[in-house]
């Protein structure tokens, strides 16, 4: 038996191919892939052969959000069934070396996370047909809700595990900077953790829109009206929490400013080597966190999805069929059309 793949041969030389399947081993579920979201890495990898020193050097199969349907049991598997829908966790740690022990299981020393070139050989990923993964990777999704909103289940989980690292948002006054996928779920998810005011800025009016339906309270439009930020940083501040998911040193200056003394900005997005305001952290004692993947917080983020406690639709704004991922690559990059693009199996 053949599946299709979407295999990245270098920069932007994208192909839709054909392979063996391999079997379920124990311990494995063959899962038929239904739907793939198009990450920031799958279009770093696609658009420039990777990210700071994480380069494309062999072909690999591209994609780390999907969710589909088990078809196939391996030996030794229990919990699962065949024709039960799935959310497909990319996280593989080792569960052996001192991180692991620690429960820091993102911070693994030995990770295998699918469609990662970080490794050699590279960790292909799930943009197929059909794919054996490990069983307990797979989580089981709501019967209402669709594979499109399952395959969101990753870029909910490092939301997830940044809100965590936020503090209580119970009434708090919450600034995100980026409205892409991951600023658009950290918004949805202050909204759920009962912040009392969202502010979403982004240079483009299609992902605040987006973020409007996320819960922001209110969105900006840094590229016509920088002045509507630069007013929240009258009596050295006004937010409590910052989610930064551009990693673009403008929006962390803008963001510093705009937060008030002891504030806590939770640094999500990720980008090279990046100057930041040293000095206004330290006056105003600001508590910066970086927010690295997820491991547990997988599980969590499918619980949230599975009772709609956050929404995802509204984030889905274009799907396209297997056959036509290059024309979904070409979107995907296009920030004044698209937010979270995903790919849909046969």
């Amino acid at each position: 038996m053949q599946t299709r793949v979407c295999r990245l041969h270098a920069q932007r030389d994208l192909h839709v191919e054909t392979q063996p399947v391999a079997a379920p081993e124990p311990g494995q579920v063959l899962v038929a892939i239904g739907a793939g979201g198009i990450c920031g890495s799958d279009l770093h990898y696609y658009q420039d052969g990777g990210f700071g020193p994480v380069r494309v050097r062999e072909p690999i199969i591209l994609g780390h959000e999907a969710a589909g349907t088990v078809v196939a049991l391996g030996e030794g598997v229990s919990g699962l069934a065949e024709g039960d829908r799935v959310a497909i966790s990319p996280s593989h740690p080792c569960g052996k070396c001192k991180y692991c022990e620690q429960g820091l299981y993102n911070h693994c020393l030995d990770m295998r996370f699918l469609g990662s070139a970080m490794r050699m050989p590279h960790e292909n990923g799930l943009f197929r047909d059909r794919v054996a993964v490990a069983a307990g990777q797979c989580h089981k999704i709501a019967p209402e809700i669709s594979i499109g909103e399952a395959a969101c289940c990753e870029p909910l989980s490092v939301c997830t595990h940044a809100r965590s690292l936020a503090g209580d948002l119970s009434g708090a006054k919450v600034l995100v900077t980026g409205a892409g996928p991951i600023g658009a779920l950290c918004t949805a998810l202050a909204a759920e953790a009962g912040a009392s005011e969202i502010v979403v800025t982004d240079l483009q009016d299609v992902p605040l829109a987006v973020a409007a339906k996320m819960g922001a309270t209110r969105t900006i439009n840094m590229s016509h009206d920088a002045a509507a930020l630069a007013a929240y940083g009258a009596d050295k501040g006004y937010f409590d929490v910052c989610f930064e998911c551009t990693a673009a040193a403008p929006a962390i200056r803008s963001a510093i400013e705009a937060l008030r003394p002891l504030a806590t900005l939770v640094q999500v997005g990720v980008a090279g080597d990046v100057a930041v305001p040293l000095n206004m952290i330290v006056a105003k004692e600001i508590v910066l966190k970086g927010s690295h993947r997820f491991h547990p917080e997988f599980a969590e983020a499918v619980d949230l999805i599975n009772r709609r406690a956050v929404d995802v639709r509204p984030i889905i704004t274009q799907t396209y069929p297997l056959e036509e991922a290059e024309a979904a690559f070409e979107i995907a990059g296009d920030r004044t059309a698209a937010v979270k693009v995903q790919l849909a199996f046969a």
